[in-house]
């Protein structure tokens, strides 16, 4: 029994059936390891009471299908990708003082250079004499921090291969998404997927609080107790779950809630809603939208772009940041690397029982060579340049 009154009810370790996958088989690219999403309508956005202004307003969209990564890429699915390129990414190499400081406020000194060695952002818990509220308590650059050493050189990922891959930037997921023949989903179709065709719920469970209440298995990895002092960990962990913890949702997909955040192709704009329907017919569908074409973020002002990330982490808790919720945003700057941000991929592939797309043919030869023309073209004028 703890200071709560309550008994830490830890989610115990447990075989979970995978969802349905895909085999790859005749011409289609491969979707091991991913579930289709049906694709279809929903209301994008919230009104609920723990949502943000930047979730309204409430929209209608519609997506067409797609394939998804069951689980966030993992630290044995990254080390594949890095082992077989040889990436490094952006944590595990110097920071560019010339492209932090397009970042900051004009004037800002350049750090030493030892705050510049290649590094990343750790969540720390503040001590005692220090500001709860102030997030830049929260979080300690940290050198040496990266995927492989999520909390600093001391620490690794050894035994930990089916935990989220973290400390991931944008441009890190990227190119493992080239490498691996797929791409990041969109706001629009993450949220659909988080969702798992619960339109209009508060959470991927449905409407039943994320506290699921004395005696109760937790269904995501989250912050229970006094953020940022306290963590009492009924769900079982602390920092991440390994990626297959929790019961999936209604489509198959593994921990669309909690746990790490996962970036998503688009631009972040707070207003993005609002001017995404403008001049809209009063409940006609937006289709497939990508994203503003620039970003607007009033957490992060400075600096030139910011990207979505969506799905909350291990450090949500309601008295501060209830982003484990399908409808809630967040973003980052591109070369943002930090403790809880990781990601899952998307695919465009023809759907189950979607025919294979048809070996090309090349045409026989004919049987008979026509003859000669009876006068050779003259040779053009000039050469084109080379493309």
């Amino acid at each position: 029994m703890d200071s709560t009154g309550r008994a830490p009810i830890a989610a115990e370790p447990r075989e979970i059936p995978e969802a349905a996958q895909a085999e790859s088989t005749d011409a289609r690219p491969s979707t091991t390891g991913m579930v289709w999403i049906p694709g279809g309508e929903f209301r994008m956005g919230s009104t609920d009471r723990l949502a943000r202004a930047d979730e309204q307003p409430v929209h209608r969209v519609r997506v067409r299908g797609f394939w998804m990564d069951v689980t966030e890429v993992t630290n044995a699915q990254f080390r594949a990708f890095a082992d077989a390129t040889g990436y490094k990414t952006v944590a595990e190499r110097p920071v560019d003082w010339n492209e932090l400081k397009k970042q900051v406020p004009e004037g800002t000194p350049k750090p030493p250079d030892e705050m510049l060695a290649a590094g990343s952002l750790v969540f720390t818990q503040p001590a005692p004499d220090q500001p709860a509220e102030e997030y830049f308590n929260w979080w300690t650059w940290t050198t040496g921090a990266n995927w492989r050493h999520p909390q600093g050189p001391a620490s690794s990922i050894e035994g930990r291969d089916e935990h989220p891959v973290v400390h991931i930037a944008y441009e890190d997921a990227r190119a493992y998404c080239a490498w691996a023949g797929k791409r990041l989903p969109t706001e629009a179709e993450w949220e659909f997927a988080a969702r798992g065709g619960l339109d209009g719920k508060v959470n991927a469970w449905g409407d039943e609080a994320v506290d699921p209440g004395a005696g109760k298995a937790w269904r995501c990895n989250i912050w229970q107790g006094e953020f940022p002092r306290r963590n009492f960990a009924f769900d079982g962990f602390v920092r991440t779950a390994p990626a297959r913890t929790y019961a999936p949702n209604g489509y198959g997909l593994f921990q669309m809630a909690g746990n790490v955040w996962e970036w998503c192709a688009d631009l972040y704009a707070d207003n993005a809603y609002a001017e995404r329907i403008r001049g809209l017919e009063p409940g006609a569908a937006v289709i497939d939208p990508k994203g503003p074409a620039k970003s607007r973020d009033p957490r992060n002002p400075h600096a030139p772009e910011s990207r979505v990330h969506r799905g909350g982490s291990f450090l949500c808790n309601d008295s501060y940041c209830a982003s484990y919720r399908p409808s809630a945003r967040m973003a980052a700057s591109p070369d943002s690397a930090l403790e809880h941000l990781g990601f899952r991929c998307v695919k465009d592939a023809p759907g189950p029982g979607s025919p294979p797309a048809a070996p090309a043919i090349t045409p026989a030869a004919p049987a008979i060579t026509p003859a000669a023309p009876a006068t050779t073209p003259a040779a053009p004028a000039s050469t084109p340049s080379p493309k």
